[in-house]
């Protein structure tokens, strides 16, 4: 596990990008196993200031490994519109987010896919999955390289 969790760390902050496939691989190989049926794939989007400093968007570059191992297309569906601190950085009362903090920027069918690297307390997936219901996706299904908070999208349904 400690392998895993520096992992996701070089990928997030070392700009270690090489360790995106050997991370996607065992996240494709749960993803198929679900039968879940998609349609597609997209990522948790960032803003553009956490985009220059960085490089590149993590959860992104997951998505479209896993896009392309699943055999689906990768859209960008959704937008950041509103800054937030960064969720780790913060205790969990502190951890609402405004309702509009994603907008959708395509309109979409279908069951999707939305990716992030670490589920925190869960609330930056909650926010971004409201937005993909509304860009039209009928239900939308996670996949994260780590979870902080096992409870924290609720019982697993």
């Amino acid at each position: 596990m400690r392998r895993v969790v520096w992992m996701v760390r070089a990928l997030k902050y070392g700009r270690r990008f090489g360790l995106a496939p050997l991370l996607a691989e065992p996240l494709a190989e749960a993803v198929l196993a679900q039968g879940w049926g998609l349609s597609g794939v997209t990522a948790i989007p960032t803003l553009l200031p956490r985009l220059v400093v960085r490089g590149y968007n993590p959860p992104e570059l997951l998505g479209r490994i896993l896009a392309a191992r699943l055999g689906l297309p990768y859209l960008r569906v959704l937008r950041r519109v509103r800054y937030t601190p960064s969720q780790p950085t913060r205790g969990r009362a502190r951890r609402r987010l405004p309702e509009d903090l994603f907008v959708p920027v395509l309109r979409v069918e279908g069951s999707w896919l939305l990716v992030d690297d670490v589920l925190t307390s869960g609330a930056t997936f909650l926010r971004a999955k409201e937005a993909l219901l509304k860009a039209g996706a009928s239900r939308v299904y996670g996949a994260f390289l780590a979870v902080r908070d096992p409870g924290a999208l609720g019982p697993y349904r």
